[in-house]
């Protein structure tokens, strides 16, 4: 597990790199915008200049909310370098535009990675809680992705359709882009709120894409917390996502509510159920530290 030390370094590294990206990304960023009006150049500028200021503000205070707002403007920068270093490009600088790839990519990399959802999910945490994110299983991060460009896309088009005097089209996309994009900026939020929480009166699952209530084990209930074996009949609560799962184990059963249709809801019980999360050590490594045990065989 990274001590926080290292969790530490790796959010001050995502920090500073953000910070020096406009030196990297500006320069390339400005060459393919050259030959569009000047309305369209001001226009993407100002949203190029919000967006890193946003993002900057969100990494600067690290909340749940700040990890949905970083995790939708990061890779929009990284999108905006490669389009500004390939197609966008008239005349083009190979080396400046891998550098700003390069920067923008490194930036995303950091921002999409569990030390950082950790680290962020935890600065919303209360008192002596600690949260660690879920890992996000495929089918999901796959939505996620067509919702991220469908947000991004309703920010950006409708300000620079007006830019280019499509009034018409402009102004349709302006209404309809905003509201689609907040309401699925809304939806991605809900990924930043998939965790478990170490809590002084037990263990919590919270995932609201998968339940709509957490699942909480008491304390005095809890045998033991691990690697969940290949045969073992836990409850899934990992909605398929891959990596290594670990199994909470209670003395007594547990009722879960869980989904069996979209408006259909029903309850479980069970004293053992699975969950992914995105850093299984540190988790284990929580777990011991707050003497919990690794589960009975």
């Amino acid at each position: 597990m990274p001590a926080p030390s290292s969790t530490a370094l790796v959010v001050g590294v995502l920090r500073a790199v953000w910070l020096v990206l406009p030196l990297a990304v500006g320069p390339v960023l400005a060459a393919a915008l050259d030959d569009r009006s000047a309305p369209v150049r001001d226009v993407a500028s100002v949203l190029a200049w919000a967006t890193w200021v946003v993002v900057l503000v969100a990494l600067l205070v690290p909340r749940a909310t700040s990890l949905t707002v970083a995790r939708i403007g990061v890779p929009a920068a990284l999108v905006a370098a490669g389009w500004a270093a390939g197609p966008g490009q008239a005349d083009p600088d190979v080396l400046g535009g891998a550098l700003a790839v390069v920067a923008a990519a490194v930036a995303t990399a950091l921002c999409l990675a569990p030390v950082v959802g950790d680290a962020f999910v935890t600065g919303s945490a209360y008192g002596t809680e600690r949260r660690f994110a879920l890992r996000c299983p495929p089918a999901l991060a796959a939505l996620a992705v067509a919702t991220w460009a469908v947000v991004v896309a309703g920010i950006a088009a409708g300000p620079l359709l007006l830019a280019a005097r499509q009034w018409v089209l402009g102004g349709v996309a302006l209404v309809l882009g905003l509201a689609v994009a907040a309401v699925g900026a809304r939806s991605l939020h809900q990924l930043s709120r998939r965790w478990l929480v170490f809590v002084p009166s037990g263990v919590v699952v919270h995932d609201p894409v998968g339940r709509p209530d957490a699942v909480m084990a008491p304390r005095p209930l809890i045998e033991g917390l691990g690697p969940e074996p290949a045969d073992d009949e836990a409850l899934d609560l990992t909605l398929g996502a891959s990596g290594l799962s670990l199994v909470l184990v209670t003395s007594e059963t547990l009722p879960v509510t869980v989904r069996r249709g979209r408006q259909d809801l029903g309850t479980e019980a069970a004293h053992r159920v699975a969950f992914t999360p995105g850093r299984p050590g540190a988790v284990l490594a929580e777990a011991d530290a707050r003497r919990i045990p690794l589960p009975p065989a």
